[in-house]
């Protein structure tokens, strides 16, 4: 059976949402990947002149901005960036929440209250204002932002895993591994673990696009990587000429938009295919 023919699929197209997101999210990963070669102009060079309004010069249909660079490039060349930061953000905070929610879930006691305990230092303070200490103290970067946004985003993950380890362990396939001798991270890694994924999945969706908006929001504050384009950081600079060059926001701020509301459109079908209790019956 292949992807097209599974009940998962049908049921995510069901929600016409989710596949106008997927639809939108296919577009940003073609342009993120082909970037270079379908851009023009380096985002990072003076080619023109400042202030240049959108489509009132051939080659330049978003405009350039307070240093004659393209918008158009800064967008193309920012979709890597941002899509690179939400993504691999994502995954830092999946393997640490992943691993301190299983081993917290399944051995429970005081291992399960110490975890959680040190989970709720991390919640204990905003997690926004928790980046933006990071990122001022190990200085603006690719890699600092990274990891910034990964440690305040696993302790949500952290709670969910714990929450379906707590339940899953008292399962009777458990039950069954357990008398038949296997290990402990066998039984984590192989029964349990595949039997959480579906909510790990959808929140995973939900946190690539909180770790762009982050990433946006850190660099509008001047806290981006100065070396590299990024929707953020394009939006950021644009902050003190709003009124004079509005296309130097507007552009890479709906860029953001349209992928951030894509991801969640994806994590509603991710959802809806994920749930198994929906065959039979339209949404």
């Amino acid at each position: 059976m292949t992807l097209l023919q599974s009940p998962f699929w049908r049921r995510f197209c069901r929600n016409k949402g989710a596949v106008l997101g997927m639809a939108v999210l296919v577009l940003v990963a073609v342009v993120a990947i082909i970037g270079p070669w379908v851009a023009t102009n380096d985002p990072w060079n003076m080619v023109e002149q400042p202030f240049l309004r959108p489509w009132t010069e051939p080659g330049f249909a978003l405009g350039t901005d307070t240093l004659g660079r393209d918008i158009l490039s800064g967008v193309i060349y920012g979709a890597r960036i941002s899509l690179l930061i939400g993504l691999v953000s994502t995954v830092v905070a999946l393997l640490i929440g992943v691993t301190l929610g299983a081993i917290a879930g399944y051995f429970g006691g005081w291992i399960d209250a110490a975890l959680m305990r040190f989970t709720e230092l991390f919640q204990a303070v905003p997690s926004f204002a928790l980046a933006i200490v990071l990122v001022a103290i190990f200085q603006p970067s690719v890699n600092s932002i990274v990891v910034a946004i990964a440690i305040v985003s696993w302790p949500p993950v952290a709670r969910l895993v714990r929450s379906e380890f707590l339940t899953l362990r008292q399962r009777d396939f458990v039950q069954a591994a357990l008398l038949a001798g296997q290990s402990t991270p066998r039984i984590i890694l192989t029964q349990i673990l595949p039997n959480a994924m579906s909510p790990i999945i959808v929140m995973a969706s939900l946190m690539t696009a909180t770790a762009i908006l982050l990433e946006s929001s850190l660099s509008f504050l001047g806290l981006g990587d100065p070396n590299q384009m990024s929707w953020g950081y394009m939006v950021g600079a644009a902050r003190t000429v709003l009124r004079q060059a509005w296309w130097m926001a507007l552009f890479p701020g709906l860029a953001i938009v349209l992928t951030v509301l894509a991801l969640n459109l994806v994590g509603e079908g991710l959802s809806d295919g994920l749930n198994t209790r929906l065959d039979g019956r339209g949404k």
